[in-house]
């Protein structure tokens, strides 16, 4: 693999002194901020006669609301295909224009994309860039700005709104590492290497607020919260998750609460939650909640009409307990100024078809504007969240072509829009806007299990010998099938948690804390009023929801929630990018 760099690169880092993780954003530093812009152009892997480029572009001049990004190559290199960016090619001039859903590029932002190309000889990387124009990565003097000496300098935090909160919580912050969580990856061997990551708390049940078995409840984690802060920014990160009658399509992670149980959930569940977050001894931590996994997205696609519909989901739609339940919690802790919402959208093997988006993004705003909520009470979405979907497929594009057929067609995709998170994360929030939210929304993408490294990556390309050999030849994701989410064989530690990694998106985070079982694989009786669901059996043949497949899972799962060993260690020897 060859690795080049151009310009500053986000890196996660421990800061001294603190447990708390730092975020940098995707190109920071004092010198970089002195060229109109800056390019960091990566080869992120390479082989006989081709290569994949990861390509990450800063605006540092005035706001664009489109961009054209130039470089010519010294060699014969050849783009073959391209993803987030239209890249066209005269002999060895190469221009990067925007898609439809990244124009967008304010002060200080970002936009990603990558492509494929073939080379013979020497593959150098090229000597100059230009934005619209504008050569980058040179000062306005014509001097080539230098990589800073420091690897985690602390990025400008963004103006604050009037309400107090920032534009991404992310932004020039430390996030908060769980300590119960860092002690378990730490026992593991070799576990000391990701120990110091951030990972989300899952208040999943109504103990769990005081705290479980002795374990920490929420007061303890924002009192640690308090001592890993020291004088700067940083994040903790909740997920909000003990809606009435939870997840109606699964069973591994039902819930304690009835379908009728609404009251309940807005009085023993939201307002303790509401009243410990708005403690003024906590108004100077950022606290970013991910609003009840699973349940609008099920609303949409499992609630009737369709062969995946479930009695369950058909109950919770007509009683309009979801709805009401994530409108109250958007209201209640939307109302406390430190407080960032991000509701929970699914992922692309779920909501990426036109038949489930638009829908999607029209559910969302329905409940963000009724029942007391507002669009203001949400700073974004959050996909992927305890799914396996990769971050970014390298070499499959949705728009590729075999012998004059789509890959949509293929069985993998299904004729998704959609074949990874980033790209559906950046179209659905393009959708929410026009669907009435504010246009500064960002997203959350779970990184935590999606890394598809190891021995069974890929290195390139599938062969051309049919769409369904070039998809399966190529794709990163190795599940059996797209809807199969439960412990998965093979998966891998995905990037990093880093703050604002590209356009419209807030932060790369972990949400799903890696070890944590999906569900067990077998029925274990238990007072969390956690079911059985056969897609955890790695026996299971499937179900409608995942074309009748295996279900893909590892043997000997506990409880969802519960540590497993055996997880994590194939986690951290899948992880990609690989642990030093």
């Amino acid at each position: 693999m060859s690795r080049t760099r151009l310009a500053l690169i986000a890196a996660l880092a421990l800061t001294a002194g603190s447990g708390a993780a730092a975020l940098s954003a995707g190109t920071a530093g004092a010198a970089a901020a002195a060229a109109p812009c800056t390019v960091d152009y990566k080869v992120a892997n390479q082989w006989g006669t081709g290569f994949t480029a990861a390509v990450t572009v800063t605006n540092n001049g005035a706001a664009k609301t489109g961009w054209s990004l130039k470089w010519t190559y010294g060699g014969d290199q050849k783009v073959s295909n391209a993803w987030n960016a239209k890249v066209t090619q005269s002999g060895a001039a190469v221009t990067a224009a925007n898609e439809s859903y990244n124009g967008s590029l304010p002060t200080g932002g970002s936009a990603s994309f990558g492509f494929q190309a073939t080379y013979s000889g020497s593959n150098a990387v090229p000597a100059t860039f230009t934005l619209d124009g504008v050569t980058c990565n040179v000062d306005g003097g014509g001097t080539p700005t230098p990589t800073p000496t420091d690897p985690t300098p602390t990025p400008t935090d963004p103006t604050p709104d009037p309400t107090g909160r920032v534009d991404n919580p992310y932004t020039g912050a430390k996030v908060y590492v769980n300590p119960e969580w860092s002690a378990r990856a730490a026992a593991e061997p070799g576990g000391s290497r990701v120990a110091n990551q951030p990972t989300y708390v899952w208040l999943d049940r109504i103990a769990a607020i005081n705290g479980v078995n002795g374990g920490m409840g929420l007061r303890a984690h924002l009192d640690e919260a308090l001592k890993q802060k020291g004088s700067g920014n940083l994040v903790v990160q909740l997920v909000i998750y003990d809606l009435p009658g939870r997840d109606c399509a699964a069973l591994a992670s039902n819930g304690e609460l009835g379908p009728n149980d609404i009251d309940k959930y807005k009085t023993q569940y939201i307002d303790p939650i509401a009243s410990i977050l708005s403690d003024a001894k906590y108004a100077g931590l950022r606290i970013a909640t991910v609003i009840e996994p699973d349940s609008l997205p099920n609303l949409v696609t499992n609630a009737g009409g369709t062969n995946t519909t479930t009695d369950a989901c058909v109950t919770m739609k007509s009683n309009g307990n979801y709805e009401k339940g994530v409108s109250y919690a958007l209201d209640k802790l939307g109302a406390i100024p430190n407080v960032y919402n991000y509701i929970d959208a699914g992922h692309h093997g779920w909501l990426g078809w036109d038949t489930n988006l638009g829908p999607s993004a029209q559910e969302f705003y329905k409940v963000a504007t009724s029942n007391g909520a507002s669009v203001n009470d949400v700073t974004g979405f959050v996909v992927n969240t305890a799914n396996y979907s990769p971050t970014k497929e390298p070499y499959v594009k949705v728009t590729d072509s075999v012998n004059g057929q789509t890959v949509r067609q293929s069985k993998w995709i299904d004729w998704n829009q959609y074949v990874d998170e980033q790209s559906f994360a950046q179209g659905l929030r393009d959708k929410l806007v026009a669907a009435g939210f504010n246009s500064n929304i960002g997203m959350l993408i779970d990184t935590s299990r999606n890394g598809w490294g190891g021995t069974a990556r890929p290195a390139g390309p599938g062969p051309l010998t049919s769409v369904d050999d070039y998809v399966n030849g190529g794709r990163t994701d190795r599940r059996i099938h797209v809807g199969n989410w439960c412990n998965q064989s093979g998966a891998g530690l995905g990037e990093r948690p880093t703050a604002a990694p590209a356009a419209g998106i807030d932060a790369y985070v972990w949400v799903k804390p890696p070890g944590e079982s999906d569900g067990a694989s077998s029925a274990i009786s238990n007072d969390e009023g956690k079911g059985f669901d056969q897609m955890c059996d790695p026996t299971y043949g499937g179900n409608a929801r995942n074309g009748n497949n295996p279900s893909g899972a590892l043997p000997n799962a506990p409880l969802a929630g519960h540590w497993f060993s055996a997880q994590f260690q194939q986690l951290m020897q899948n992880a990609y990018p690989p642990l030093p």
